[in-house]
């Protein structure tokens, strides 16, 4: 079972940026399909972006589209999320999860390991 360590979350002013790695446990998370969710105090896990094994195919939510960017690096078992142009309103935990399967979806009912989450603050 492969274990996700999220890091590089942390506080922020609006307007700034942040870049949250995603590190899997083992060279198996190559053929998975990744994806990054937050979630808000009382509020639903949302869906962000997800990249296919081969990170030739993303899918975003509309709400982060031309702000956020997920890549990887398979040689480094490792997914990345670029935050940009940060609001208050990206304030939440932000998990990353892998697809055994290898999909992208937006659902996060198709993620099969989750990570335990890296706090985002976003000030005014």
């Amino acid at each position: 079972q492969v274990q996700l360590v999220e890091s590089g979350g942390g506080s922020v002013q609006a307007g700034g940026s942040l870049r949250l790695s995603c590190a899997a446990s083992d060279r198996s998370s190559s053929t998975y399909g990744m994806g990054w969710f937050r979630q808000a105090p009382g509020k639903e896990r949302e869906f962000l972006a997800a990249i296919s094994s081969t990170g030739s195919m993303t899918n975003y939510a509309a709400s982060v589209k031309g702000r956020f960017t997920i890549s990887r690096d398979n040689a480094k078992n490792t997914v990345y999320l670029q935050m940009n142009s940060l609001k208050p309103e990206d304030t939440a935990v932000y998990y990353c999860a892998a697809d055994r399967e290898g999909g992208f979806s937006m659902f996060k009912y198709y993620y099969d390991y989750w990570g335990q989450g890296t706090q985002v603050a976003v000030s005014t």
